[in-house]
């Protein structure tokens, strides 16, 4: 007599819906590959009554299934037809050889770099532990690390992932606003968690965040850690002072990966020499490991006035230097 048992397989890090098909669709697909099993799906829960070996080979089947949900975060009728006939391993080697997408967002929109210099950081990213992208706003230089970011938590290659930024005052008091201090904070970080928002299911995201696997917090908030197994983005690194970058630099622990983004053109520290970004574009450009890259405004994918907003900019800066000398920020040595 075969040895006939009862197991409760779970979905994890999936919605139902996505394993079973709409009106249960994909299910009944699987109930009838399946036809000597039981299968009874509740939930997340899928109940399992059958010889041991083939469930075993269900087990399987279903978490390759889910494997690759997760891995493309989108499935077609097709692909699932082809991993239930046991083409996966072909399905995903013909997927990865021509998919370039870094994540796919929560309405199966793939995110991937869309410009020359954002392809040029995911390459360096893959030879480097530290990056620092420099550039205008809209050419996508925190989009894409938060993209990195996912990614790798994704890919388990790291555990968690912290997004901090300076808290200041860029020409607004926060003072005045209402609330307490998270209150106060949470629209200066609202673009880190649109971008988070736009890759991660936001129920998901929720969880995340109240676990700690997740951080959004302000750059004083780094101080006196040691920052392992986690994935650093540092946003508008232009209004760190030099101690707190080299505060925040410092704290880079054991597998962790640190990208830190900034417009040197939109300082707002009272003094433009004060920002630490500046110096650290000097001082450490030549360390192995440390990767520069800067954007321009041939990398902006926002709205097309924006590119002509930041070229006039641009000129009246440049204008400004042929009448009065340089205003550029000092980088200094020491």
């Amino acid at each position: 007599m075969k040895n006939m048992i009862e197991k409760v397989i779970y979905l994890e890090g999936i919605e139902p819906v996505n394993v079973y098909g709409i009106n249960n669709i994909r299910l009944n697909k699987l109930k009838d590959y399946y036809p000597k099993l039981k299968i009874i799906a509740r939930g997340n829960e899928v109940k399992v009554q059958g010889d041991e070996n083939e469930i075993n080979v269900f087990e399987d089947k279903l978490e390759m299934i889910i494997e690759y949900f997760l891995k493309f975060k989108q499935l077609s009728d097709n692909e699932f037809e082809s991993l239930l006939q046991g083409e996966g391993e072909l399905l995903l080697k013909k997927r990865e050889d021509t998919d370039d997408a870094l994540v796919y967002g929560n309405n199966s929109k793939p995110i991937r770099a869309r410009t020359v210099t954002q392809q040029r950081l995911v390459d360096e990213y893959n030879t480097n532990d530290m990056l620092f992208a420099i550039g205008p706003a809209g050419s996508g230089k925190t989009y894409t690390a938060i993209a990195l970011a996912v990614r790798a938590f994704k890919n388990k290659e790291v555990k968690r992932i912290i997004l901090t930024r300076p808290a200041v005052e860029a020409g607004e008091n926060l003072g005045f606003l209402p609330g307490d201090l998270k209150e106060k904070l949470d629209p200066y970080l609202r673009p880190l968690y649109d971008a988070l928002m736009d890759m991660i299911q936001p129920k998901k995201l929720a969880e995340y965040i109240e676990d700690g696997i997740i951080e959004i917090a302000p750059l004083a908030y780094m101080r006196g850690r040691t920052l392992d197994n986690a994935f650093v983005i540092l946003d508008e690194a232009q209004n760190t002072t030099v101690n707190q970058l080299k505060m925040f630099l410092t704290r880079m622990g054991k597998n962790a990966k640190f990208i830190v983004t900034g417009d040197i053109t939109q300082i707002d520290l009272p003094k433009k020499t004060d920002s630490g970004l500046v110096q650290a574009l000097g001082i450490l450009k030549d360390i192995k490991g440390i990767s520069i890259l800067y954007f321009d405004e041939r990398d902006i994918i926002r709205h097309h006035l924006v590119k002509y907003i930041v070229n006039a900019y641009k000129k009246q800066d440049e204008s400004k230097k042929d009448d009065n000398g340089s205003h550029q920020p000092r980088v200094t040595n020491n």
